[in-house]
């Protein structure tokens, strides 16, 4: 790793802790707005030291917002630690304060463009899927069948890093080949190999988007899925879908196409509705789906790239694993590459409530219309109150591993992560499953899990996802590619398998948050674009959870 640019700083002048960018020895000398201080005891890189003494009660200030309370008295130059301060944030309401913004320079992006699918309703997709969906859980087994029919047949990546070609050999035993020959005979191919040979090259793939829900439950969980499957059917990457009903579930037909009719009202895309117990012998239900499959897909394949405009990008911002220099680079960076989406006329969304725990007031100011004010706050306040009517609270977020590299308290955390959303207007506040219509920073009502969060990023219109993460994650998506982003560049090194972006030269200082973002604009551009792809898409991640709408932080 290349020297660091400093070896502390101050995020905000408001700010009465510290951050630690590399380990830091007992005794060290700090300077601070031109006041030198030892440092009381060693402090690991990432975590945070006292810039005054505390008392117990006084407040813990970073990113310039409330982010906790001293419960014992602290000197200058210690460790904050959970066994010191805990979790405090400020109150908000719904009313506003005024907000000006100023747009980032974006003439190097005014003439760029995309090569995306367009669809009827007007929206582009960075990609062009085909999905095989169950209505039920009851369905599952048979979307295996499907999948096991379709994927290696037509080319398309599996969950195998090979397939062996056994009717080859089967072919080369029947004319007659010796054990010599047959030892000789070649019948494994990558993942590669069949892709490169795909029936239908203009189809990026088909995504099975398996579920345990459907039937059971409450009726609510069924229509929230029936609005987020909808969400996917209509989502700018699908061309197409095939439904898998069993028939007496709660999750009805007429439901999902209630669900695709409110989200588009010209919805022109094929589904294909097959139900099993309507059309009896399993047999013929399996065939019937998968012939239906294969015409979708040829008829999907006569769709072509063509450049568009960057205000057709949705871009879903993600974090997960974070830890004490995810709100320093990664989410910086991520919040200045969505303030240039958003200059352009495109649609940054950022979604996980949980983790804006602190800094609602800021996001109520930015809100252009009062009624998103209105709304944002009164999401959150029942987000918060349903948490303690089990027991729980915000100020539970944190995992282990957040806590281990640094971020102690939830508004700690949230404060770093809503940095993702830059600093523009908010021009909506959407709830789960809601769809993605107004140009502009939205925000969405999503829980902090990060499976379930981008399944509803992706369900309410994504196209593209950007997902910060500090100690690392394997999540991916199935429809909407995701662009993995590491906070510092040993992480990067350690899993570059799975992850596209370092943004550890920020703490370096080898990048500023500008050329970061920039960096990461370019690289939305190229994925969008299918001339790069995103590492989750080549490492088959396609998680799927949706959200029961109860307690997920």
């Amino acid at each position: 790793m290349a020297k660091m640019a400093q070896p502390y700083s101050q995020i905000d002048t408001r700010d009465n802790i510290i951050v630690a960018i590399q380990d830091l020895p007992k005794s060290t000398i700090v300077n601070i707005a031109g006041k030198d201080f030892p440092l009381e005891e060693a402090i690991k890189q990432k975590h945070k030291f006292a810039l005054y003494d505390f008392q117990i009660g006084d407040e813990i200030i970073m990113y310039g917002v409330l982010v906790g309370e001293a419960i014992q008295p602290i000197k200058r130059g210690a460790a904050i630690t959970t066994k010191n301060i805990k979790h405090a944030s400020a109150e908000f309401n719904s009313e506003q304060s005024k907000y000006k913004w100023t747009a980032p320079d974006i003439s190097k992006y005014t003439e760029r463009t995309f090569k995306g699918y367009h669809r009827a309703d007007g929206s582009v997709g960075t990609r062009n899927y085909w999905l095989v969906i169950p209505l039920v859980f009851c369905e599952n087994r048979n979307i295996d069948v499907v999948q096991d029919a379709l994927m290696e047949a037509l080319g398309y990546q599996t969950n195998k890093d090979y397939s062996v070609d056994t009717p080859k050999l089967i072919e080369k035993y029947k004319n007659g080949a010796s054990p010599e020959e047959l030892m000789e005979t070649s019948i494994v191919h990558t993942t590669e190999e069949l892709t490169k040979n795909r029936l239908f090259p203009n189809v990026d793939g088909i995504k099975f988007l398996k579920h345990d829900g459907g039937c059971g439950g409450i009726r609510q969980d069924s229509e929230t899925l029936c609005r987020l499957l909808a969400g996917y059917i209509t989502n700018s990457n699908v061309a197409g879908a095939t439904i898998l009903s069993l028939g007496c579930q709660n999750a009805q037909m007429d439901m999902l196409q209630n669900a695709i009719a409110e989200k588009d009202k010209n919805f022109q895309k094929p589904v294909y509705y097959l139900e099993q117990q309507q059309i009896g012998n399993e047999r013929k239900f399996i065939e019937t789906a998968v012939k239906k499959t294969f015409i979708g897909l040829s008829q999907t394949n006569k769709i072509d790239r063509k450049p568009a405009a960057l205000n057709k990008l949705v871009l879903g911002l993600e974090c997960g694993g974070s830890d004490g220099f995810s709100g320093i680079s990664c989410n910086s960076a991520l919040g200045y590459a969505s303030d240039l989406l958003t200059a352009l006329g495109g649609s940054p969304v950022l979604s996980e409530f949980p983790e804006l725990n602190g800094v609602e007031q800021e996001l109520i100011n930015r809100c252009n219309e009062k009624e998103d004010a209105e709304k944002f706050a009164n999401i959150m306040n029942r987000y918060s109150q349903r948490a303690k009517d089990v027991g729980s609270g915000f100020e539970n977020n944190p995992s282990p591993g957040n806590i281990k590299d640094g971020l102690i308290t939830d508004a700690m955390k949230s404060a770093g992560a809503a940095k993702k959303g830059g600093t523009s207007p908010v021009t909506s506040v959407l709830d789960y499953t809601e769809k993605v219509k107004t140009p502009g920073l939205n925000l969405l009502c999503t829980p902090g899990n990060d499976v379930e969060s981008t399944t509803g990023l992706a369900g309410s219109g994504c196209n593209m996802i950007v997902f910060t993460t500090g100690l690392g994650t394997p999540t991916g998506n199935p429809v909407a590619p995701v662009l993995k982003m590491s906070s510092n560049t040993a992480l990067f090194e350690r899993m570059n398998d799975i992850i596209d972006i370092n943004a550890g030269t920020v703490i370096t200082g080898e990048d500023t948050i500008q050329s970061m973002g920039e960096k990461i604009l370019d690289e939305i551009i190229l994925v969008a674009s299918g001339e790069k792809e995103a590492k989750a898409v080549l490492q088959n991640q396609n998680d799927f959870i949706p959200w029961k709408r109860g307690i997920s932080l």
